[in-house]
């Protein structure tokens, strides 16, 4: 299974628009951010976590022959907002799955009532597969997915297990329910916003604790900060199983 990361960032994104910042500022790629998301792919299927508003520069940076389906954390905007760029991918291959909490689906029809209305419908809006969870696994591409309940503040929130991968992001409470269907992992995806602490979000010494609990062979923190530091300076800090992710990173699992 390889995954690819196609945005580490917060709902602003890095750069932040108008900030001089020296993060903002600075010309390394790996401190240039996009909104957070990961393309997962196996055999020949391809599946994202999420959907934000840089989901077409992302799919440009990285592109796939075809789009499998949509796994949704949440509602917010800087994870929902690029649904609408699937369509080229819907021209070519028809119906596109989607995965979400009812409550998010909810949103997302609110949203985009153009993309879901079922009579008069616009021609060229995409047709989507929806799929409605919940607490209990599903299967995509042959694959067993577990939802993870983890809480952005009071808000509900999704992250997924498959195999010995998990995606954790916008967390800052995880259950003892959840931390027990994080263990055993490979690799381990958490957020991990800024040293601050912060009240919907894991700060980094929160994520790192994490990690120790869980004991993944990898961990990697994504939806960063720019108030973090500079990649390189925050990396040389971490314990050796652990690392910043950033935007265009390929792993395999």
């Amino acid at each position: 299974m390889k995954v690819t990361f196609l945005g580490t960032g917060t709902s602003q994104g890095i750069p932040i628009i108008g900030s001089r910042h020296p993060v903002c500022l600075s010309e390394n790629p790996k401190d240039k951010r996009l909104r957070v998301s990961v393309l997962i792919e196996w055999d020949n299927y391809a599946y994202v976590v999420d959907c934000g508003p840089d989901f077409r520069q992302q799919m440009l940076a990285n592109p796939i022959d075809r789009l499998d389906g949509i796994l949704f954390t949440h509602e917010h905007n800087d994870h929902v907002v690029g649904l609408d760029d699937v369509r080229p991918f819907y021209f070519r291959q028809g119906d596109i799955s989607i995965y979400a909490h009812k409550r998010v689906l909810k949103e997302l029809k609110k949203r985009f009532e153009y993309v879901f209305a079922v009579e008069n419908k616009y021609p060229g809006a995409p047709t989507l597969d929806i799929n409605t969870i919940n607490d209990s696994p599903f299967r995509i591409g042959k694959k067993e997915v577990i939802p993870i309940n983890v809480y952005h503040g009071k808000l509900q929130v999704y992250g997924f297990r498959i195999d010995d991968f998990a995606y954790v992001t916008d967390a800052k409470t995880i259950p003892d329910e959840s931390m027990e269907k994080l263990k055993g992992l490979s690799v381990l995806v958490l957020n991990a916003l800024r040293e601050e602490e912060h009240h919907t979000h894991l700060n980094l010494k929160e994520a790192l604790d994490v990690v120790k609990r869980l004991k993944p062979d990898r961990a990697y923190f994504t939806h960063i900060s720019h108030k973090l530091g500079f990649h390189e300076e925050v990396q040389k800090k971490l314990p050796k199983n652990v690392f910043l992710a950033y935007d265009n990173l390929k792993i395999e699992i």
